[in-house]
């Protein structure tokens, strides 16, 4: 009986040696920061990067204290035109004789010095001609005027401070913000006719604009004029020019993106050191593992052992079971792969043995008869030897095809029906034959009867098909009917069971022989393990058939085992192979 384990992956073409192992790539070099943490750092930091730039450029917040900013000289612009058109009035006549309003423009120019003296403004005053009557930058008539230049604010001191503002400024002012804006008009030609809110503000409305205005530095900042209309009796009697710089929105949008920069610096702090714990979490243990799979491939022992990072419960976690169990799984074949080469050296050590003693023999024999008998053992070896180095091939070359080929439905029932289709019609051929020598008048009395094979079946066929590799399984029951037929007396039946199961399909092989002795139910499957009918002549077999079929049916992810048919007096009345295929 052909009973044996299976077969490991081959080992002739996976050893690596020769021009392979001299084209195996360098260790992998050592890396002093990991790639995987700078993409962490890069990931994490640009949605902070983009809501920075969102925030520094706050154009809706800008704009918000602009529109303050005006409405606030609005109301100022209002207040000197109104107190103007009421206290700088002087009693005059018209073309007509008739009495009329009109401003006194000395008046005007102290009441304008007055009310500006409270506040960071720059009024003006202009005429209905457009000729410019006061100004609060300007002490004394227009003969003896004296220009009032507004100084820039004092500094705190602080280097450092005024470091950060110049580095600010010169970040801001490298964004065209401002280049929209109109530019403000000379000051050497003070006429209405340069500013159109004070022609706005002359034909009775008032009017707003916002200009840039440019420095020494090539820089420009922002000025903002309000002009509204003097009248009495809904008369213009001039136009009241206010104006303000910029500086105050400025300051406010600076100091609001400085809050903001001191919060995205520590945004960014926090950021970093998590980005790192992160990178650390998953990086190092990755770096971990990679070292101690290189020295696993480089090294020459089994002292190297894979860092287990089970307890983590995530995906690095897996990883580390993963290469932990594939390197057990590597060591585990490797010896797998010792134990077959000593295997088959010893197998094949045996006919060698034989051939070399009948060879020395065949030298020293004198007779005929006994160098024929020689030969005719050197010739049954050889034939041996051929055999099984043929059926170890072909097992070596198994499980890479196993490893290899895509599995697909196939057809249980189908499989077995044509095994008996096959078995009957060589049956027949062999029923002819004896009836032909009967006709001849040969003897055809001590002809053993042949052994039948039945297949039993469910009716329904569709729950008979599993996935796997057609041409593999139908060679595992071709081994489990040969072994039925050779252990079957004459005129016996081998019978085939299936049963369809909601996870799997089971199929049994029975036969009516002497069974497996006692004990060997296991070691059947083992390599090179051959029971044999007493009646075959020894060698034709090498053992590796139902080795064979256990790692056919074990890539199938299914089991195969075998136990003994035994009647109601214990008695044993044959053998039964169970195969169990996942559906």
């Amino acid at each position: 009986m052909e009973r044996g384990y299976m077969l490991e992956r081959p080992f002739g073409d996976r050893a690596g040696g020769g021009k392979a192992a001299a084209e195996t790539p360098a260790r992998r070099r050592v890396r002093h920061f990991s790639p995987l943490t700078l993409r962490i750092l890069a990931v994490n930091m640009l949605a902070l990067a983009i809501l920075l730039g969102g925030l520094l450029y706050l154009s809706t917040y800008q704009q918000w204290l602009i529109d303050k900013e005006l409405s606030a000289l609005s109301t100022e612009a209002k207040i000197f035109a109104g107190a103007l058109g009421e206290g700088a009035m002087q009693p005059a006549t018209d073309e007509f004789n008739e009495p009329t309003n009109q401003l006194s423009y000395e008046l005007a120019r102290q009441m304008v010095r007055r009310l500006v003296e409270t506040t960071d403004t720059r009024t003006r005053l202009f005429a209905p001609n457009g000729e410019l009557i006061a100004d609060s930058r300007v002490l004394g008539g227009p003969k003896g005027t004296v220009q009032i230049e507004e100084l820039p604010p004092l500094r705190d001191g602080n280097r450092l401070t005024e470091i950060g503002i110049a580095i600010y400024d010169y970040i801001v002012n490298a964004v065209p913000e401002r280049e929209h804006l109109p530019a403000y008009p000379n000051e050497k030609d003070l006429t209405a006719e340069n500013y159109p809110d004070v022609m706005k503000a002359l034909s009775g409305e008032v009017g707003s604009n916002i200009w840039r205005i440019g420095r020494a530095d090539g820089r420009s900042d922002m000025v903002l004029t309000v002009a509204v209309p003097v009248q009495r009796y809904k008369k213009v009697l001039g136009a009241v020019y206010i104006s303000r710089g910029g500086a105050a929105v400025d300051v406010a949008v600076r100091e609001f993106r400085m809050d903001i920069l001191r919060l995205f610096a520590i945004t960014l702090g926090v950021t970093v050191l998590l980005s790192f714990y992160l990178a650390g979490t998953i990086a190092r243990p990755i770096r971990r593992l990679a070292q101690a799979a290189d020295e696993v491939r480089h090294g020459h022992g089994r002292q190297v052992t894979i860092p287990d990072f089970s307890r983590r419960r995530d995906e690095v976690g897996d990883l580390s079971v993963s290469l932990r169990e594939m390197t057990d799984a590597i060591w585990n074949r490797m010896d797998a792969i010792e134990r077959f080469a000593a295997d088959v050296a010893h197998e094949i050590k045996n006919p060698l043995t034989s051939m070399r003693s009948a060879v020395e023999t065949v030298q020293r024999v004198k007779t005929d008869e006994q160098r024929q008998r020689l030969l005719s053992i050197i010739h049954h070896d050889v034939q041996r030897l051929d055999r099984l180095i043929s059926d170890i091939s072909n097992a070596s070359r198994l499980d890479a095809e196993l490893s290899r080929a895509r599995a697909e439905p196939a057809d249980v029932g189908q499989m077995l029906t044509m095994l008996a289709n096959i078995h009957d019609a060589t049956l027949g051929n062999a029923e002819a034959l004896r009836e032909a020598a009967a006709e001849a008048g040969g003897d055809v009395a001590d002809a053993p009867a042949p052994v039948r094979v039945e297949v039993e079946m469910p009716n329904t066929r569709t729950g008979l098909v599993v996935p796997g590799l057609e041409g593999r399984l139908t060679q595992v029951f071709q081994n489990l009917l040969s072994n039925a037929l050779s252990f079957s007396p004459p005129g016996g039946v081998v019978r085939f069971k299936v049963r369809s199961l909601p996870d799997r399909v089971e199929i049994t092989c029975e036969d009516q022989g002497p069974g497996i002795p006692e004990g060997k139910l296991d070691a059947i499957f083992d390599r090179f393990y051959s029971e044999r009918p007493k009646s075959e002549a020894f060698g034709k077999h090498s053992g590796l058939g139902l080795s064979i079929s256990k790692q056919i049916i074990d890539a199938h992810q299914g089991r195969i085992f075998a136990d003994n048919i035994k009647g109601a007096d214990g008695a044993v009345q044959g053998a039964r192979f169970t195969v169990v295929l996942p559906r």
